[in-house]
């Protein structure tokens, strides 16, 4: 990457961070950041976030070696509220649970308190601030502080209901007075039994995306799954710095998904909106300060959107699509072939597990959808062929803002129609596809002429002209016999996981309103 020649008349500079334009359109995201980091922003400011990129406040627990120590509260310990809590499982859902939360201001000694009742909090658990730092643009916004705080929380028993509260010097939240703020939540059963989980994308902030979080707990879930598009703090969503940024938006976002997320486990994973050029080379400065997610065996500190874990008789796998992405390329190939080797050891050991009857696996770039954004051909062609070869029973994906289902995929064609109702064996029939994007940010549509067709209003099934990204940005068109059924309107997926003689997941789609739209089965082998 070289400057522009000193004798040569500057480049139109990008209005909110200073590049120029021609050149901010041919970065990718690491060249972006280290313009960012060496040429625009003073390198004081990239302190912070460049300690979360390089992965040193990656890990759960106190500060350790090589981390910044915890800043110096500015404000007295019983005037800082902590709030935005948010749970998410560690490596092993039936004893590690991660916590963490937000607060306006450093804190001293932060911790968790842990016990079987709410009124006897016995154990403690030291926590770890993470400081992010977010520059600010002249005449764009000033800079802003952010701290956000996690505790591992592990040697839990399974199938146990426990009940925590989160402090800091100053602030007991077993205190009289802080018992309100208390929470529980529940570790995964030590055996297979039935559960629920829920799962959505393209969130963001707003009434709809609160609604659809009532909608979430009247389903009692065990966990649920983000697919990515999580916050929308980045407007834009290209991965450019050009791109409009608020980061007091995960201030909002937090806020508003605490009365959910601090009970069920939220389990994220990265959308094109989700990479901030302002943290770090591959933009997850931000997010990996922000939650405590498992870790991957390709990239234990690097990639927030790529984990797997274990619940009752499903495997569940989380993948960053920007990493394949041919639509939205300023990740491609960012893991270098490693996550898509990843996935195929995951797959095969999650296939080959005892007990394990259903592989679910979640993302945000959409496999097969004729929405707006339609499918992405780099996603096909770099994991589409692990699916099949590993037998996945469900896809879930967001991007599109609406909900589109589709019937059984073999070799991508249709294996088996799924009517309303139908039922699926994926090792006769292929995978059924789900884009789960109506989770509140602003609602997409189908193509011209394109009808809507769901539970309770079925029309006829005809094929539907669209098209899936090709590498190089093209728009290779396609006429599609799978798309089976659509709906424009805020949604849900609500999924009840059955174990025993006959397993089965039953997967509903729930309009904010609470009518179902669409209902199908997986059973293997049935």
């Amino acid at each position: 990457m070289t400057a522009p020649s000193r004798g040569t008349p500057p480049e139109p500079l990008v209005p909110d961070v200073g590049i120029p334009r021609p050149l901010a359109e041919r970065l990718s995201m690491a060249e972006r950041h280290e313009y960012l980091r060496t040429r625009v922003l003073p390198r004081r400011t990239l302190v912070t976030a460049g300690a979360v990129a390089g992965g040193l406040l990656t890990g759960c627990g106190t500060a350790s070696a090589g981390r910044p120590a915890p800043l110096a509260s500015r404000a007295p310990g019983w005037a800082v509220r902590p709030f935005g809590r948010h749970l998410a499982f560690g490596p092993d859902p039936r004893s590690r649970m991660r916590i963490s939360w937000q607060v306006p201001s450093a804190v001293r000694r932060p911790y968790v308190r842990v016990g079987l009742r709410p009124d006897d909090l016995g154990r403690r658990i030291a926590a770890e601030l993470r400081p992010l730092h977010t520059p600010g643009v002249r005449g764009v916004r000033p800079a802003l502080e952010q701290y956000y705080v996690h505790a591992a929380v592990d040697g839990l028993a399974p199938g146990t209901t426990y009940y925590y509260g989160v402090g800091h010097d100053g602030w007991d939240p077993a205190a009289p007075a802080h018992r309100a703020s208390l929470a529980s939540f529940r570790t995964a059963p030590a055996r297979p039994e039935r559960f629920v989980f829920t799962a959505f994308g393209d969130q963001g902030v707003g009434r709809a995306a609160q609604a659809n979080d009532g909608l979430l707990l009247r389903q009692k879930p065990a966990f649920h799954l983000h697919a990515g598009d999580i916050c929308y703090a980045d407007a834009s969503g290209t991965g450019r710095p050009t791109d409009g940024y608020d980061p007091a938006s995960w201030d909002l976002f937090l806020k508003q998904n605490e009365p959910v997320a601090r009970s069920v486990p939220w389990m994220v994973t990265t959308g094109n909106h989700d990479m901030e050029a302002w943290y770090s080379p591959d933009g997850y400065g931000g997010q990996l300060a922000r939650f405590s997610l498992p870790e991957t065996g390709f990239d234990p500190h690097g990639t927030p959107g790529a984990y797997a874990f274990t619940y009752g008789n499903a495997g569940f796998v989380a993948l960053d699509a920007n990493d394949v992405s041919y639509e939205i390329p300023a990740n491609l190939g960012n893991s270098g072939g490693r996550q898509t080797a990843w996935l195929d050891r995951t797959l095969r050991r999650l296939r080959a597990g005892d007990g394990i009857d259903f592989v679910v696996v979640f993302f945000h770039h959409c496999a097969y959808s004729t929405s707006q954004h339609a499918s992405d051909g780099g996603v096909r062609r770099e994991w589409l062929p692990l699916f099949a070869k590993h037998q996945v029973d469900l896809v879930i994906n967001g991007h599109n803002h609406v909900y589109e289902r589709t019937d059984a995929i073999r070799a991508g064609r249709v294996g088996r129609a799924v009517p309303v109702g139908g039922s699926t064996d994926p090792v006769r029939d292929g995978t059924v596809y789900v884009t789960a994007g109506g989770g509140g940010r602003d609602l997409y549509g189908f193509p011209s002429g394109v009808r809507d067709s769901y539970e309770g209003h079925l029309t006829r099934h005809e094929p539907v002209r669209t098209f899936v990204w090709a590498k190089g940005g093209d728009r290779a068109p396609e006429t599609v016999e799978w798309s089976r059924v659509r709906y424009t309107g805020f949604s849900l997926l609500s999924v009840e996981v059955r174990a025993g003689t006959s397993p089965r997941l039953a997967v509903s789609a729930l309009a904010q309103d609470g009518r179902r739209i669409d209902h199908f089965e997986v059973r293997r082998g049935g």
